[in-house]
């Protein structure tokens, strides 16, 4: 159940480039929060009204505190990141569907992340109880991998510039290390989730794709993150914020 909060910031630092690392106390939205969901985080200051869709990094009920990793792209995540040990921010949360997780500890799990869309498969890897692979690509750079490998999961890094790891993208990667799973869960850019689903779909493996969309409500009000999903020979439109982010990758269209 969605609540609004007024969030205390614990922490805030910046832990890769224009990549902030901040932890909020947010007890409610911790107690009810799923991998895979995200939050709304409002910009406080007067003039930015619309919130920012957050995806939810780290959940820790006991503390009552969420983990929200995000990457400055305009004003309103400059604003966060700006924000002190301290401060108060107000969140709406946890919002949307997350990831559905398999209960087979013989199974393998690869988790598939590129960018910013690496953030909400820590959790989700953190709350598998089975064989766990990563594969997360990076412009430059590996936030978070270290914390993927505390987490049980074989990590496995590409680059763009390949300044670190494989040289290439996560599906190239995968096709040369020979990686199989019984499921896959992934996040990041569309054409990354397209060329996945792709391959997911030809080695018969389901694959749960987070989608990435513009939001300004987060609770399907506006309409704004629509997308096309099948439907019989034909398709419809559901909204990402209501609906997902995650959904069955051969539901979405492309």
């Amino acid at each position: 159940m969605k609540t609004i909060e007024k969030a205390k910031v614990i922490s805030n630092k910046f832990i890769d480039g224009n990549i902030c690392d901040m932890v909020i106390e947010c007890s409610r939205i911790a107690r009810e929060a799923v991998p895979g969901q995200f939050a709304e985080v409002y910009p406080d200051n007067g003039v930015n009204i619309l919130a920012r869709p957050i995806s939810i990094c780290e959940i820790n009920r006991i503390q009552g505190t969420v983990r929200l990793v995000f990457q400055i792209v305009g004003k309103g995540t400059k604003l966060f990141s700006q924000l002190r040990s301290g401060d108060t921010v107000r969140v709406l949360g946890p919002c949307g569907k997350g990831y559905e997780l398999i209960e087979d500890v013989e199974s393998t799990a690869l988790l598939v992340g590129g960018g910013i869309g690496i953030p909400p498969l820590l959790e989700t890897c953190k709350q598998l109880n089975c064989n766990k692979i990563a594969v997360l690509g990076y412009r430059s750079g590996s936030f978070l991998a270290d914390e993927f490998r505390e987490a049980g999961a074989k990590v496995f890094i590409t680059t763009d510039d390949g300044s670190l790891g494989f040289k290439g993208n996560v599906v190239e990667l995968i096709k040369a290390e020979n990686i199989s799973a019984d499921i896959i869960y992934s996040c990041g850019p569309r054409v990354m989730l397209n060329a996945l689903s792709d391959w997911a779909e030809e080695k018969d493996i389901r694959c749960l794709v987070s989608m990435e969309e513009r939001m300004a409500c987060g609770i399907g009000a506006c309409v704004g993150c629509a997308i096309a999903i099948k439907e019989g020979d034909g398709f419809t439109y559901k909204k990402v914020c209501k609906d997902g982010p995650v959904f069955d990758s051969r539901e979405v269209c492309r």
